[in-house]
């Protein structure tokens, strides 16, 4: 029999990117480079280079989950992040060309663009 492993022999990687602290996911920061609702939608963009990032990295789990357009919020509750984190990473991956954010409702929305953000978050919520 053997003895139980020290969480930090894990084999698998996803179990050590899971432990890894926050801060040294932002290298200490705590704002990201833009601007970035909690509601807005993010894609991947057509003209961000391939990224080389192992499949457990955290980044190229938001670019995974940027495929579905989920909102900064729906990101950082997927991958279990502080919302603070998933920010930044957003933010540093738009910057660096991997992501696009969409623009969410202005002040002049319609009353019916109002209702259809609130039923797609909705829908997003259910989802989760």
């Amino acid at each position: 029999m053997q003895p139980p492993l020290d969480a930090w022999e894990s084999t698998d990687p996803v179990d050590v990117a899971a432990m890894v602290r926050p801060y040294t996911l932002t290298a200490g920061r705590t704002a990201a480079r833009v601007d970035l609702p909690l509601e807005a939608p993010v894609s991947p963009s057509a003209t961000g280079s391939a990224p080389r990032w192992p499949r457990s990295d955290v980044r190229a789990r938001i670019l995974a989950l940027a495929e579905n357009n989920p909102s900064v919020a729906e990101v950082a509750a997927r991958l279990e992040l502080p919302l603070g984190v998933a920010r930044v990473l957003i933010g540093d991956l738009l910057a660096e060309g991997y992501l696009r954010v969409h623009t969410t409702l202005g002040d002049t929305a319609s009353l019916d663009d109002r209702r259809e953000l609130i039923g797609r978050t909705l829908r997003g919520l259910r989802a989760l």
